[in-house]
């Protein structure tokens, strides 16, 4: 199950409902302590120098239990009651390259402005430019804001316990938090708290997606249509379209503009490729549609905008909208039946509701809310850092996979032809919620899977590794 994304407050609830149990704080550290060592391994290898910082508090505490759990690595423990007479012992430490860094120092209790030492403390572990798992949140940070208390350690991952804080989620957070992961089993009572983000698990999508029938047949699992691709950007139409064919619909047929149509056709195999005509019907053949990758506005013909708009409105097919296609869409009142579905970057997402990206940044699930409202109670996949899955209403949906190497043209392109593949299956149109949050939960998976094999891979070798992710 996913879980809610929480305040400071909401979390010593939980903390207190956890000790009312009967359940020791003794043994949620040891468990704690067990999970940060397991992420520490993961992060390192063997023979590695690993540095551990622990603080007074029970991140100290939850740092001291790991300890005992770090095995084949050499292990440091600094127990830093005064920053002031440690900096030496840290200086020496920082000098021997420690390949990872667990940061205990404080955690979401701290409240109050860091004195001069603390500043000098945490600026001297930052400057080392090392690797950090912090534990919980990172030191210096609130977990309640996400602003600093005058400086914040800067992690690589920050392994929260229990539920992400929402502080850690706020773009001033970023740089500080690095990558969230959320450590779930460590002895809590369940959460006693809703909230309107929540944070995917993994384990979501253990039984997902679901069995086809044995006796299923191409027709059974629909057909594609995706209108994309004009002349220079042909590429984000076969990307789209191999990024479709691994979500493995029945059939797709690209429908590039006729200028680009031997470029895309070339390229494709298994698909079908067809030139754009406004002759093509809709349903017709097709089970949904995707429009918009590659499709430069200075080429595309004034009747497929009018087309894609009349279909917006009034067609029962599932329609995917990426790219140049989020500028034509109409702010009509849509049927709550059909499946509407918008990808954009917050760049095309601050186009849509009339803002900056900066300001659309400051507060993404707002942002969330007014473009569903906007275009039919559509749902929004708002790309970008912790890509969010929701509508104008019920939950709003956080992912926790990809990296910041995503950041390379056609990436979009391919999950907004994955989303699409999967969309046109009537299997999959079932719970459309769940099947979004899915594709982009497994195109930010495959990032991660290529990046720790190698660092310089291209969107190409992603289309190859999508949906491969258990």
């Amino acid at each position: 199950m996913p879980v809610p994304v929480i305040s400071v407050t909401q979390m010593r609830e939980w903390e207190k409902a956890t000790w009312a149990s009967g359940q020791t704080e003794a043994e949620v550290i040891r468990r704690v302590g067990q999970q940060v060592a397991q992420r520490a391994l993961q992060l390192t290898r063997p023979g590695d120098f690993i540095l551990l910082l622990a603080g007074k508090g029970h991140n100290g505490d939850d740092v001291r239990a790991a300890q005992s759990a770090i095995t084949e690595r050499r292990v440091e423990l600094i127990e830093v009651n005064s920053p002031a007479e440690n900096f030496a012992k840290l200086e020496a430490a920082l000098a021997r390259h420690p390949a990872l860094i667990v940061d205990g120092l404080f955690g979401i209790g701290l409240n109050r402005a860091l004195d001069v030492a603390w500043l000098k403390f945490i600026t001297l572990i930052n400057a080392a430019k090392l690797p950090v798992l912090a534990v919980d949140v990172p030191s210096g940070l609130s977990a309640e804001t996400g602003e600093t208390f005058g400086a914040a350690i800067q992690a690589a991952v920050t392994l929260t316990v229990g539920a992400p804080k929402q502080g850690l989620l706020r773009q001033s957070a970023w740089s500080f938090v690095g990558r969230l992961e959320v450590a779930t089993d460590v002895g809590l009572v369940a959460c006693p708290h809703q909230a309107e983000l929540q944070w995917k698990l993994p384990e979501d999508f253990r039984s997902f997606p679901p069995p086809r029938p044995i006796a299923g047949h191409k027709g059974t699992f629909g057909h594609l249509s995706i209108i994309a691709g004009s002349v220079g950007f042909h590429g984000a139409a076969v990307l789209a379209t191999r990024g479709a064919q691994r979500a493995q619909p029945g059939l797709v047929t690209a429908l590039p503009l006729e200028p680009a149509y031997y470029q895309v056709a070339a390229q494709l195999q298994s698909a079908m490729v067809k030139p754009w005509s406004h002759d093509i019907r809709f349903p017709g053949e097709f089970s949904a549609l995707l429009v918009g990758p590659g499709l430069a506005a200075q080429d595309v013909p004034e009747d497929l905008i009018v087309t894609v708009r009349k279909l917006w409105r009034d067609s029962a097919l599932p329609i995917v909208a990426d790219a140049s296609a989020l500028d034509w869409l109409p702010m009509d009142p849509v049927s709550r039946r059909v499946i509407r579905v918008v990808t954009p970057h917050p760049g095309e997402a601050a186009r849509l509701i009339k803002t900056t990206p900066a300001r659309l940044q400051e507060n993404r699930p707002r942002a969330v809310r007014e473009i569903s409202k906007h275009y039919g109670n559509c749902w929004v996949v708002l790309k970008g850092h912790q890509t969010l899955i929701g509508r104008n209403e019920g939950d709003i949906f956080v992912n926790p996979s990809g990296n910041p190497y995503l950041a390379q043209g056609g990436s979009g392109d391919v999950l907004a032809g994955f989303i699409a593949g999967f969309l046109a299956q009537p299997l999959m149109q079932v719970d459309a919620g769940r099947t979004l949050r899915y594709a982009v939960w497994q195109h930010g998976a495959a990032a991660d899977s290529l990046q720790a094999s190698r660092r310089n891979w291209t969107v190409e070798e992603l289309v190859d590794a999508i949906g491969k992710q258990p």
